[in-house]
């Protein structure tokens, strides 16, 4: 009989030393109460505490906790945009009693915080202000967090504005815009190129014609030089200049007949083609020869007779 009453006893000992024990992880406070009045704080490690009279009323992460906070509001310029802020804390390992018994619920609080500053800064901006000054916004609301939540143990590490989210109209506006600004820019940009285009074709055209007109002249120069030296030959054979330049339009005239034969495909035609036309052409030519010599000698005479 004295042995079924012993077991009960010794397992009820050693539940009560095991329950004497308890482990505090890493980056975590544990808070031990007796009799329900704060105890101590116990640090990581296998810790001891009295049974039945102390028990852990509960632990604090020391570790940076991120708590992200969506807030709706509008800007100077009636657009409504809502902003995602996201607030690194942690607690500060000093003030874990503060943190434990003067604040039920963090987050609530923070969120708090978060609203009303926000909702503070955003309204004296436009839109585009909002994306331009977001840090100055994390900035204020770090500060505000800081003076408030320091007292209950809580230091703000940092303040993000992570999101800024227009309103879907608003987004379809703005994207309006920039595209046509891009087309704006697009078409300036082609305008540029055709009017680049446009000059360097004008200053091709006119090298190209530059070049077409210093051939010709080039090769008039050349032709007046084969004529020269044609006359300076029929010269030395008693035929005088007039003669010899009939007699080579004439060689050119037949010369050119024959050329255009040897083309089947050529649409020149020279006229009078005649048998005839040649020798016509060059009495034409001989006899308008004569009649200009001799009107110029006419007016030789006339000017000496005028200078007497």
């Amino acid at each position: 009989m004295g042995q079924f009453i012993l077991i009960p006893i010794i397992f009820f000992l050693l539940i009560v030393v095991f329950s004497s024990f308890f482990i505090v992880k890493q980056q975590t406070a544990a808070i031990v109460e007796r009799f329900g009045k704060f105890s101590r704080i116990s640090p990581a490690g296998l810790r001891v505490k009295i049974p039945l009279i102390e028990r852990v009323a509960g632990r604090l992460s020391l570790k940076i906790q991120q708590l992200d906070v969506i807030i709706e509001t509008k800007t100077l310029d009636d657009v409504f945009v809502r902003l995602k802020v996201s607030v690194q804390y942690r607690v500060i390992s000093q003030k874990v009693y503060d943190a434990f018994y003067k604040l039920d619920y963090p987050h609530d609080q923070i969120t708090s915080y978060v609203f009303d500053v926000v909702r503070a800064e955003v309204p004296k901006m436009k839109l585009d202000d909002v994306f331009v000054k977001k840090d100055d916004i994390a900035i204020a609301v770090k500060a505000e967090l800081n003076d408030a939540m320091l007292d209950y143990g809580f230091d703000i590490i940092k303040t993000l504005v992570t999101d800024i989210d227009p309103d879907a109209q608003v987004k379809a506006a703005m994207n309006r815009i920039n595209a046509s600004e891009r087309e704006k820019i697009a078409a300036q940009f082609e305008g540029d190129a055709q009017r680049i285009l446009i000059v360097e074709k004008a200053k091709a055209e006119a090298e190209s014609k530059r070049l077409q007109g210093q051939g010709i002249a080039d090769q008039r120069r050349e032709i007046a030089r084969g004529l020269e030296e044609s006359v300076e030959v029929l010269n030395r054979v008693g035929i005088n200049s007039q003669e010899a330049s009939a007699l080579i339009v004439v060689t050119q005239h037949y010369d050119t007949l024959q050329s255009l034969g040897e083309e089947t495909n050529s649409n020149l035609i020279l006229l009078p083609n005649a048998p005839q036309a040649g020798s016509n052409m060059l009495n034409d030519m001989v006899a308008s020869f004569t009649a200009s010599n001799q009107i110029g000698e006419a007016m030789k005479n006339a000017k000496k007779k005028g200078d007497e």
